[in-house]
């Protein structure tokens, strides 16, 4: 296949200029090969406040986009990744301790993600919380989210937990191992621990709130999950450095994308803080990455050994833009767009649901654009989570999600709060309160101020409570489960488990 750098750069350019023309935030579309940089284009702005336009060589928050530089530096650590967590962790309780920590690391360890744990406490996503803070929370976690090895979820904890390890068994701080394996390559990457320490030249985070732009904030400490700093001209030099297997990356690739598997055997598309995807009949590789005001994405293929960065000061979607600069500099055609059946669906008991759009799904809120799959039924592409379903029906939806089996049924639109979740709930380990009203609303954890949430009823038990952290939506199930108790869970988190206070 002849590759047509003239038609990928044409795409790239589109989309800075679709920002320049906005003249709002903006970010950096950058080609690269495995000898380095090939193209590079940049629109809209890096400060709104001051003026300053956005370049490929403006310093960005890069996110979970980041997540395989700590598995690179594990791998040539030589830390073992067959061993439990609690060979280094002594401080985690027994079900995180003895979780594989190549399971915490390519997302079936089932370890409750830590931010989404905080907000179904009631902490709002801008506190100021320390390494060791969001360290102690994990120490209290009473379970795990479901049995390790039989879904694929995403959770930050695995990569916070292995920063630690790294720190532990290296004796370095995860800051200086970062900065000593991109210089290697000539590259500045840095860590900036917390959204306060001043990083010269860093782009200004900002959201859309629907009437205009606003700051992004984000309170917790920064860490291997995703929080290292650079520039897209410097991610595409790492990216090039991967593919071709140069300096500290040599072989790298390999290890990072080799098979991982689910305890049935199946194998996962989530590997080692990379996602394994299929662009028509081309392998690709890749991975995002989201701060509060950031949202970027990179694409590689490795057999044609050309990738794509598109990095951003904008929240908004990265994937699809970056996918489709992958298709014109490959030839090939971008995935046809779903058109699924829109509304809400819920399996028949426990708390798993998804909210479909025409072109795109919110499983439990883990949010996936959806394309067709060639055989009448729908895919992700994948961001990070596998979706494949198919209609049974006019209201029935069955399929894998994240490697396990579901079958979600259409949520009638009457359907009525059950009024045994109305009253006052109280979670004994942490304190949180919730209190369910007749009037289907809900005063969402307390005592860290508490939100009024409008409830969207489920059948058998179950509502959906809708909560903002600034871009972010939080939709947490509450469903009664078999002893009389109130249960909480989203995607990412469902261990907490609450009483009836009165």
């Amino acid at each position: 296949m002849a590759l047509d750098w003239t038609r990928g750069a044409a795409r790239a350019q589109e989309i800075t200029a679709n920002w320049q023309r906005e003249a709002g935030p903006g970010g950096a579309v950058v080609l690269f090969d495995r000898d380095g940089v090939r193209e590079a284009f940049a629109g809209g702005f890096a400060s709104i406040d001051y003026g300053v336009p956005f370049t490929p060589q403006t310093p960005n928050r890069f996110a979970s986009i980041s997540k395989h530089v700590l598995a690179v530096a594990l791998l040539k650590a030589g830390v073992p990744l067959d061993a439990p967590l609690g060979h280094w962790l002594k401080d985690l309780p027994a079900p995180l301790a003895e979780v594989e920590f190549g399971r915490a690391l390519d997302m079936t360890g089932a370890l409750p993600d830590m931010m989404e744990v905080f907000w179904q406490l009631g902490v709002p996503y801008t506190a100021t919380l320390s390494a060791d803070e969001v360290f102690a929370l994990a120490c209290r976690f009473p379970s795990l989210s479901a049995e390790p090895g039989t879904e694929m979820a995403y959770s930050n904890t695995g990569w916070r937990l292995g920063q630690r390890i790294l720190e532990q068994v290296t004796g370095k701080p995860y800051s200086r191992i970062v900065a000593e394996l991109s210089g290697e390559l000539g590259l500045s990457f840095r860590l900036p621990y917390d959204s306060t320490e001043i990083v010269p030249g860093l782009a200004t985070g900002y959201w859309a709130d629907g009437a205009a732009w606003r700051r992004g904030h984000y309170g917790f400490h920064f860490s291997a999950s995703g929080g290292i700093v650079g520039s897209a001209h410097d991610l595409a030099g790492w990216a090039s450095a991967l593919l071709a297997g140069r300096g500290p990356l040599g072989g790298m690739l390999e290890r990072l994308t080799a098979p991982r598997h689910f305890a049935d055997g199946n194998e996962s598309v989530y590997r080692l803080g990379l996602v394994c995807s299929r662009l028509g009949e081309t392998a690709i590789v890749g991975h995002g990455g989201s701060l509060t005001g950031y949202r970027n994405h990179f694409w590689m293929s490795p057999v044609h050994g050309v990738g794509v960065v598109v990095l951003t000061n904008r929240e908004e979607e990265a994937l699809w833009p970056a996918l489709s600069v992958l298709a014109a500099l490959l030839g090939q055609e971008l995935p046809t767009i779903a058109d699924a059946p829109v509304g809400l669906f819920a399996s028949d008991e426990g708390p798993f649901w998804a909210e479909l759009t025409a072109d795109s799904i919110s499983f439990m809120g883990g949010y996936e654009r959806l394309v067709t799959d060639g055989d009448g039924g729908l895919r992700s592409l994948p961001a990070y989570l596998d979706i494949r379903l198919k209609r049974d029906g006019a209201d029935r939806l069955t399929g894998a999600i994240g490697g396990i089996k579901r079958s979600l049924r259409r949520v009638p639109a009457d359907t009525p709060l059950d009024p045994r979740l109305v009253g006052h709930w109280r979670e004994p380990r942490f304190g949180a309160q919730i209190e369910i009203r007749t009037d289907g609303t809900a005063l969402m954890p307390w005592p860290s101020g508490g939100t009024v949430s409008q409830l969207t009823p489920l059948p058998n038990g179950r509502a959906l409570a809708d909560l903002l952290h600034g871009p972010w939506r939080s939709r947490p199930c509450l469903w009664l489960d078999d002893e009389g108790g109130l249960r909480v869970a989203g995607h990412r988190a469902r261990i907490l488990q609450m009483q009836r206070a009165g």
